[in-house]
């Protein structure tokens, strides 16, 4: 029970099986859950006077000492091309970035799992940023929420990609329990072949998602050897390329998907080179695969620059023609710094991760 001192307990933070826990623990069954899914993702009720279904005590009670409540956008900008991103408070002077991407038959959420990112893969913008905290569940399944309701009914989402600020695998509870709101029949009932977790290659988070959350696997991959991936993805030194590949063939084997998609982002002289791409298809030769190449988008003091056109269709030429599906990811929303890597928000570095990454590479050494 809870004491007057505690802070309301937010809804949005439990997924089916949390809620049903939850509602077991009060003296309730299990299918309250359920009931309270509906009423908050389905009829876009909040109020807890309203849910009808349920007794007036348990009303009570969740009025008294329950909350749903969803992060807030505090500044919406729209693209040339109908991108839309969102900057969303998340306190004490943080803030994240979810963008929306509308297509002719689909329209895709990218969502953030974490405030800033701690890896500090060296292409990207958000990493430059720091870190701060992992995001709750109530602030990752918000981001769908709070996005839903301001695109409309006209506006469907379709698609989420977890490929925004920060590492989902590490944020692995949280990231897991917002997906499986995200696919549940109460809520938005989203496809598993629409769910999209993006990684730089977390080994044993991997090695656990299959397990407990089937959704599409997508591998941050940017080299095809480890000496350039350490310098690229810093946590390739951690879980080099041979491990990284492995966990991959057992993702794609395990479950019913029968590939996983690599990102490659397209760097002038760094990575996209004719031999570039015939070691990433000697690395790739095993592994069910599809490749999505990103040509990079440029962000204040970086020191890349993207591959010409004609560099990256020659890549493309080279990967189809050893056998596998290779896409050009189309840039969008570059105008708002809307694009692959390029959202930043506003995050209170906690990470000392200049630190953090000098002793990893030491550990590596030793």
């Amino acid at each position: 029970m809870q004491t007057p001192e505690q802070e309301p307990v937010n809804l949005l933070n439990f997924d089916r099986k949390g809620l049903a826990d939850f509602f077991v623990a009060m003296g309730e069954k299990p299918f309250r859950a359920t009931q309270l899914l509906k009423w908050i993702y389905q009829e876009d009720v909040t109020d807890f006077a309203q849910m009808t279904n349920l007794s007036k005590s348990l009303r009570t009670y969740l009025t008294e000492h329950c909350t749903i409540t969803a992060p807030e956008i505090l500044i919406e900008q729209v693209a040339s091309d109908g991108t839309t991103k969102w900057v969303v408070e998340m306190g004490l002077g943080n803030r994240i970035e979810s963008v929306f991407i509308p297509e002719e038959k689909r329209g895709t959420l990218c969502v953030s799992s974490q405030i800033g990112c701690a890896l500090a893969c060296t292409f990207c913008s958000t990493a430059q940023q720091g870190f701060n905290r992992n995001l709750s569940v109530a602030e990752i399944i918000g981001q769908l929420y709070v996005a839903q309701k301001r695109l409309g009914e006209n506006r469907r989402i379709t698609n989420v990609v977890m490929m925004g600020m920060g590492e989902p695998l590490l944020n692995f509870d949280n990231v897991v329990a917002a997906m499986n709101l995200m696919m549940d029949d109460f809520t938005f009932g989203l496809s598993k072949r629409r769910v999209t977790l993006s990684t730089s290659g977390v080994v044993p988070a991997m090695n656990r998602l299959h397990a407990v959350c089937d959704v599409s696997m997508a591998v941050s991959l940017h080299a095809a050897n480890d000496a350039l991936r350490d310098e690229l993805v810093p946590i390739n030194q951690k879980y080099p390329l041979e491990q990284l590949m492995a966990a991959c063939k057992d993702y794609a084997n395990k479950g019913p998907r029968k590939h996983i998609t690599f990102e490659y982002v397209m760097l002038a002289g760094i990575n996209d080179s004719v031999h570039d791409a015939r070691a990433l298809l000697k690395l790739l030769k095993d592994v069910p695969a599809k490749i999505n190449l990103i040509p990079f988008n440029p962000f204040p003091d970086s020191s890349y620059l993207c591959s010409s056109r004609p560099v990256i269709i020659r890549f493309k030429d080279i990967l189809y023609k050893g056998g596998i599906i290779t896409t050009i990811r189309k840039t969008r929303g570059d105008d708002i710094d809307a694009a692959c890597g390029q959202l930043v928000g506003k995050v209170k570095d906690k990470s000392r991760r200049h630190l953090k990454l000098q002793q990893m590479g030491s550990s590596r050494a030793g």
